[in-house]
């Protein structure tokens, strides 16, 4: 049975029996019992699960998204213009999610009390007052550290492991040595292992979804699924107006194909991006289409599409930073917008970081919210939704993929014979 199906089993069944659990029993001593002891600890362990490889695996990540572009050096414009243009769509995505999400306010709609009770931890008011706290100065102080390892044990301090995987990517770009490419080969293998025990803990979603709906609804009822709606309309309206406003143009205009051709070239590979969510799952459709749909060049498209599938994900970053001002909105702080220009640009940095597997924002997301000033934890509340809310962010990150392949091999120029061959980089399969 496929992960999703399960996932929405464990989302169907938790809700259900936590709803008739708080329908029957209210706040008897044997529902509170269940939670205490079984479902609140479980869901925390698969939460604590995912936040250990927060370190690892945005390190390992940014190091190869950059590193990745070391071709740069051969290709020349072609390289530039995919990793310029992957931060100007980006931008973009980020921006509509932002502007989406402080116009409608979901998190206004929900109770902090309710997410407290959700996720049982600290009280509201320290949270608000840390984030009240939290200096633009100091956060562009600590994007430089003076103590890598130091700041990987200080949430307030996270954004400076950024800087430092973006100096080694940017050195093992500049330094390409017998000696750099062993320890990029090194580093390839931290982020598979990553990887694969994301896809391990990943299996456990079902019944932490399972777990995390039966706190809510036993808790607080049906109150809370009604809040989540509005969580989930930001989403999809920020989605929606990004795959199909922004794309269509950023093709049209700048790639010089069709719309109705782009949509119907790639839509083998976004329906297949939606059923696996996993844009690595998905590489191997999005470059057939690529070449035989789309008739891109081969190698402009290998090249494109294998640094996209790690390093541009215009869905990913939206979400990401959705879910960030959400969580600051649910807690009652209010962020400037200098605040949110840095959220705007860990989001974009972000989408590089974030690993090509379902859930990969999760981590993302934690190192944000701990930059920012919100607790981590907060985002079990969302859990319940995020699997569907995955499903149509990875297609947004595979269109988002081949619109990128259409518009550099349309600017750059480049045909296979200007081009040395590429190999898709390991780890997509």
């Amino acid at each position: 049975m496929p992960l999703q199906i399960k996932v929405l089993i464990g989302f169907v069944l938790g809700t259900a029996l936590g709803l008739i659990a708080h329908a029957v029993a209210g706040d008897a001593a044997w529902v509170q019992a269940v939670i205490g002891y079984v479902t609140q600890p479980f869901g925390q362990i698969f939460l604590n699960l995912l936040f250990m490889l927060v370190v690892p695996l945005i390190f390992s990540a940014l190091v190869l998204g950059v590193a990745e572009l070391g071709d740069v050096a051969s290709l020349g414009k072609l390289g530039w213009k995919t990793l310029n243009y992957t931060a100007v769509v980006t931008a973009l995505a980020v921006l509509i999610g932002l502007v989406c999400v402080n116009l409608l306010q979901p998190g206004a709609h929900m109770d902090p009390d309710m997410v407290e009770r959700a996720i049982g931890s600290a009280k509201t008011g320290e949270i608000v007052s840390k984030g009240n706290e939290l200096r633009l100065m100091d956060l562009l102080v600590n994007i430089v550290p003076s103590n890598i390892v130091n700041a990987m044990g200080d949430d307030g301090k996270k954004l400076g492991i950024v800087f430092f995987a973006l100096m080694v990517g940017i050195g093992l770009v500049m330094k390409p040595s017998q000696g750099t490419n062993a320890f990029k080969g090194a580093v390839q293998g931290l982020f598979e292992v990553c990887m694969h025990l994301i896809g391990m803990f990943i299996k456990l979603a079902p019944y932490a979804v399972c777990a995390f709906m039966f706190n809510l609804t036993a808790q607080l009822g049906w109150d809370v699924i009604q809040s989540l709606l509005w969580f989930v309309v930001t989403v999809l309206l920020a989605l929606a107006i990004h795959g199909f406003i922004v794309l269509p143009l950023w093709v049209r205009l700048m790639g010089d194909m069709p719309v109705r051709t782009f949509f119907r070239g790639t839509q083998e590979a976004t329906l297949t991006a939606f059923a696996t969510a996993s844009s690595s799952a998905t590489l191997p459709v999005t470059l057939r289409v690529a070449e035989e749909n789309l008739k891109l060049p081969r190698k402009v498209s290998r090249f494109v599409l294998t640094v996209g599938a790690s390093a541009n994900h215009h869905g990913s970053a939206l979400f990401e930073g959705i879910t960030v001002l959400f969580l600051a909105q649910v807690y009652g702080l209010e962020l400037g917008l200098a605040q949110q220009l840095m959220v705007l640009l860990l989001c974009i940095l972000g989408g590089i970081g974030t690993a090509s597997i379902p859930s990969g924002s999760l981590p993302v997301i934690a190192m944000i919210c701990g930059i920012i000033g919100i607790r981590p934890e907060g985002i079990g509340i969302i859990l319940g939704v995020n699997t569907f809310l995955d499903m149509c962010r990875t297609s947004l990150n595979v269109s988002g993929d081949l619109a990128m392949a259409v518009v550099v091999s349309r600017r750059s120029g480049v045909t296979d014979e200007d081009v040395p061959d590429m190999q898709a980089t390991g780890g997509k399969e």
